[in-house]
């Protein structure tokens, strides 16, 4: 059995660095993929930014892990249930087991804000940037956070930050304009 053991231990050995390799090289033709997918969304016309919003949100949204996908689908039906208490369980088990996947601490962020927890939010969405510094969406959440406790400035230097990276966001023009006054002043 000894015998055994030593011959099977470089092989185990062997395989489970070929699968980090495996695995590393299609993580990092993911994230070409989605600098791409971005990089395309900057220049778009309206109805390609919108496919191509759709593209990115999906790849966003592939942890390459099953159980965090199942985490990430039961957290986002607890939210559509308005269970948010059962959203952020879900999520935080997300962040626990996969903290290098953004979409997991985005969709925290949410249910955080949902329950009106604003700094658990913001701390989230920072992981989440720290993760993948081009998820608009999350830039996005922090300047609802911002908005929402009055920090007009900051709001609009946030949905600023998003229409730099998508230009035709639904609702980032409409927060510029609406935040304009108060982050720039009025003219006299």
């Amino acid at each position: 059995m000894g015998t055994l053991k030593s011959i099977l231990k470089p092989i185990v050995a062997a395989i489970a660095l070929a699968m980090a390799i495996f695995c590393s090289s299609g993580a990092m033709a993911d994230e070409a993929k989605l600098d791409e997918l971005v990089g395309q969304l900057r220049d778009a016309d309206p109805a390609t930014a919108h496919r191509l919003d759709g593209e990115i949100q999906l790849e966003w949204s592939k942890s390459g892990s099953a159980s965090a996908d199942f985490l990430l689908k039961r957290g986002q039906d607890a939210i559509e249930r308005g269970d948010i208490d059962a959203a952020i369980g879900h999520f935080t088990a997300l962040v626990d087991h996969a903290p290098d996947f953004a979409e997991g601490w985005v969709s925290r962020a949410g249910a955080y804000y949902l329950a009106d927890l604003l700094g658990p939010a913001v701390l989230d969405l920072e992981s989440a940037l720290a993760i993948n510094p081009q998820h608009y969406e999350a830039i996005f959440g922090l300047g609802a956070i911002f908005e929402a406790i009055e920090k007009p400035v900051e709001a609009y230097a946030a949905y600023s930050q998003v229409k730099a990276i998508h230009p035709h966001h639904p609702d980032v023009t409409e927060a510029l304009q609406r935040l304009e006054p108060l982050a720039k002043g009025q003219e006299l």
